[in-house]
């Protein structure tokens, strides 16, 4: 029987509960205590109230360590969300593993019959947020019955702190340079087979880091691997000095206790990638004696790069070849422009032979420097022939003088004088002009971002280089001589093909599509009886590009095609190449029983193309179960020339208009689910992915924009390209009219181009993910249309990399970038 009190007791006891319960409910903490579901008094419980009362303290304590343990969930997400994001985490991951080949070198061997090869390879570490390089070395053997064997080391070494490896011409040494941090010094080791032969360290006060960028980066060791050539900072200028009396006369370069330095003059910087970099100077190490010497005679307005030593001439004082870039007016952004003119220099570098009969150095007093391509506005990646009596070199006309930022190249020759008397006016032999529209299935052009240290076959002429064709990167020959260029790699599968190295007249590649890893190939020279050319490829089988058996199985599952996109309105086109058909990469499921949801992926530039070759990223956001339809819009390089110059003064329009046709071209033919369409884009992709979800708002469910182009009128006056905001909204007329002081009318006009004309009509939920870095299209546009954005009540999600540039490339950002991306889009395609 269950006790009962006095009604006066009951209610005096209820009348304290209900003081504490007035108390405590007042507290999120406790409120659940009181209005929970499962009561905490009964007035049927066998258990005294006294007991409740008695205990009431301690219950409450524990209701509260309860209520404390709710799950916090990390920012941006909810608990809706929280396993998605965790699954797709893991499957990130698994792509993220995949390794890449950097460089590869190939050396003879003392015998002759077998080669061995280095491969340089990296893999992001996210745990350390940087890339982890190491080296893997192989031996080659080419076996009687047409095949070839690479016998792999069981392990590669990983490159701890190197910035720089390169080995001389001979193959018996190799050069490892480690660039220092904070006021450190730089470090030049020289290795051979077994050891550390020497070792130099170069203080600050000679120069700063040796430039590493592949821009104007140059190392280049003499032919008697004596001495070395390269391209490093130049040392701090001097900075005013003051003490508490003022300022000291005598600027001085140490620190001093009692003393601060003032900052002095501001220096112009290359832009985006650069902030903090001095200017790129010229420097030769002796390494005999270590000694350390800047080349006189350079302008001071010149930034100098890609250096090479010509070939010797006896009894004749040696020349070094360089690349320089003009800072006049004014230093603009030079990552990716090839609109920057320059030219090719020689300077006479002094030498006398040792007693070791190696060349050192003579007094490095002013030098004189040669122009030797006066005649043409662009001229990198200077390369002799292997006899010495040419140089070759790519040029960037095309882009120098239309403005863009990057067009179609041409290749040209320059002989070089056996006596050694260089003039200004060297006669400069055009190989490969500029394309401006090519016959379907011919040569589109020369799209060609760098060349190998060694690229010549044996007959001292012919040049193995990778190019863009259409959708594809190809491997050509080139006849430097006759000017014949072949596609050697093949041409029927679609993949993308990219030469590393040369193993005397065989060619290492590695070959990918957006479905396939990378798969290294060995090119074999063939002679048919017909007298033509042929090579034949042969599979390698490489530890370099292992993944797990799930992305194996993904990546299984789906199929890729290169997709011929019609122009949609020819009328508007004032060229014939203008005219011709554009392409898209279709990616899909091989089971296709109801169409999958689509992401649109656009190249930013817009001067740039998406290759048909495989991407970690794409491969992921495939992998999730969504198509992918990657569009080369007019404009993209590999198309020619007058396809690319149609869209400067257009962009807005004919960019979006043709991105409009391909995603129509692929529902008409049922591929797609239509209803399900997201779309993704960064620099200029980003532009044409915020036009688009403001031009098409019924079309797209969701956005991505990485670093996006959203307002033309304010990034005229912020980024480091200003003169980009001019030649794309106008055209060819924007180059010209390009000024730092842009009239009003020039920003009505800028805004009549944006994407943040149209944002009132945008209804897609869109992420933002931006650099806090970024000097490209810095970080404010993106921060302004993402806020006007949420301020129309359309569901925005805005991520920011503090740290990183326009790329968002280091590994943690690149990571929860694609991560955010993909849990993104999977919200609205459910």
């Amino acid at each position: 029987m269950s006790r009962t009190l006095p009604l006066a007791s009951f209610t005096s006891i209820s009348s304290k509960i209900s003081t504490w319960s007035g108390t405590l409910a007042a507290s999120p903490r406790f409120s659940l205590l009181f209005f929970s579901s499962q009561p905490r008094l009964s007035l049927f419980s066998s258990t005294p109230i006294s007991h409740y009362v008695k205990n009431l303290p301690a219950i409450l304590a524990m209701d509260s360590s309860k209520a404390g343990t709710v799950k916090e969930l990390p920012v941006g997400l909810d608990e809706a969300t929280e396993e998605e994001y965790a699954s797709q985490s893991k499957l990130l991951q698994e792509f993220t593993n995949i390794s890449s080949i950097d460089k590869a070198w190939v050396f003879k061997s003392e015998s002759g019959i077998c080669s061995q090869a280095m491969f340089l390879i990296s893999q992001p570490n996210l745990l350390a947020n940087k890339k982890r390089k190491f080296m893997l070395s192989t031996s080659i053997s080419k076996e009687s019955n047409n095949t070839v064997n690479f016998q792999w080391a069981p392990f590669p070494v990983e490159m701890t702190g190197v910035s720089i490896t390169v080995p001389s011409p001979s193959g018996s040494k190799l050069l490892v340079i480690r660039n220092p941090e904070n006021e450190s010094p730089t470090q030049f080791e020289i290795w051979s087979s077994s050891r550390l032969e020497k070792e130099f360290r170069i203080p600050q006060s000679t120069h700063g880091s040796v430039y590493a960028d592949g821009w104007f980066e140059g190392i280049s060791w003499n032919s008697d691997e004596s001495l070395i050539a390269y391209v490093a900072e130049e040392p701090s200028p001097c900075k005013p000095s003051f003490d508490c009396q003022g300022y000291k006369q005598g600027a001085a370069k140490d620190k001093e206790c009692m003393s601060w330095k003032g900052q002095g003059d501001w220096e112009e910087e290359w832009g985006e990638c650069y902030a903090g970099k001095r200017q790129p100077a010229l420097f030769v190490i002796n390494l005999n004696s270590g000694e350390v010497h800047a080349v006189k005679g350079i302008a001071k307005s010149l930034s100098v790069g890609q250096v090479v030593w010509a070939p010797p001439v006896e009894s004749i004082d040696q020349y070094l070849v360089f690349v320089g870039w003009s800072a006049d007016p004014r230093k603009l952004g030079i990552k990716y422009c090839y609109n920057r003119p320059c030219a090719l220099y020689a300077v006479k570098v002094p030498l006398y032979k040792s007693e070791a009969a190696q060349s050192d150095l003579k007094s490095m007093e002013e030098l004189t420097v040669v122009n030797l391509t006066q005649s043409i506005s662009s001229a990198f990646f200077p390369q002799f022939s292997p006899d010495g009596k040419f140089i070759v070199f790519l040029s960037a006309k095309a882009s120098v003088d239309s403005g863009v930022h990057s067009a179609t190249d041409s290749l040209h020759r320059i002989d070089w004088p056996t006596d050694g008397k260089l003039c200004s006016s060297t006669k400069i032999i055009d190989v490969i002009p500029v394309v401006n529209c090519a016959e379907d299935g011919q040569f589109p052009g020369l799209y060609c971002s760098s060349f190998l240290s060694k690229p010549w076959l044996s007959d001292g002429c012919t040049m193995i280089l990778s190019s863009y064709w259409r959708s594809c990167q190809v491997i050509l020959s080139v006849n430097v001589l006759s000017g014949e260029v072949l596609r050697i790699s093949t041409a029927d599968s679609g993949f993308s093909w990219n030469v590393l190295t040369l193993d005397g007249d065989n060619i290492i590649a590695v070959c990918s599509s957006p479905i396939d890893v990378p798969q290294i190939k060995y090119g074999c020279l063939v002679d048919k009886v017909t007298n033509t050319t042929a090579w034949h490829w042969l599979n390698v089988s490489s530890p370099i590009f292992k993944c797990s058996e799930k992305v194996t199985s993904l990546l299984s599952h789906l199929q890729f095609g290169i997709t011929q996109i019609p122009v949609k309105d020819v009328s508007d086109c004032l060229t014939k190449g203008a005219a011709k058909s554009f392409e898209a990469i279709f990616v899909s499921s091989k089971v296709n029983n109801a169409p999958d949801p689509l992401t649109v992926v656009l190249h930013g530039g817009p001067h740039s193309v998406s290759l048909s070759s495989f991407s970690k990223s794409l491969a992921f956001l495939s992998s999730l179960g969504f198509s992918l339809l990657i569009v080369n819009y007019r404009g993209s390089l590999g198309f020619g020339e007058e396809a690319l110059q149609s869209l400067p003064g257009k962009i807005g329009s004919q960019d979006v208009d043709d991105v409009l046709t391909a995603i129509d071209h692929v529902i008409e033919k049922g591929l797609v689910n239509p209803s399900k369409i997201t779309v993704l884009g960064g620099s200029h992709g980003g532009f044409l992915t915020t036009h688009l979800i403001g031009q098409a708002p019924d079309k797209f469910v969701a956005a991505a924009a990485r670093n996006p182009v959203c307002n033309l009128s304010s990034m005229v006056a912020t980024t480091d390209i200003p003169d980009w905001c001019y030649v794309e909204s106008y055209g060819s007329k924007g180059k010209t009219i390009f000024t730092e002081a842009p009239s009003a009318e020039h920003l009505t006009h800028f805004y009549s181009k944006s994407p943040i004309l149209h944002i009132s009509k945008v209804k897609a939920p869109t992420i933002f993910l931006l650099g806090a870095q970024d000097l490209r299209v810095p970080v404010s546009g993106g921060l302004q249309y993402a806020r006007a954005l949420k301020e129309r009540g359309v569901e925005t999600k805005i991520i920011l990399f503090p740290n990183d540039i326009h790329a968002i490339e280091r590994p943690q950002s690149d990571f929860e970038s694609f991560l955010n991306i993909g849990v993104w889009f999977k919200k609205y395609c459910k």
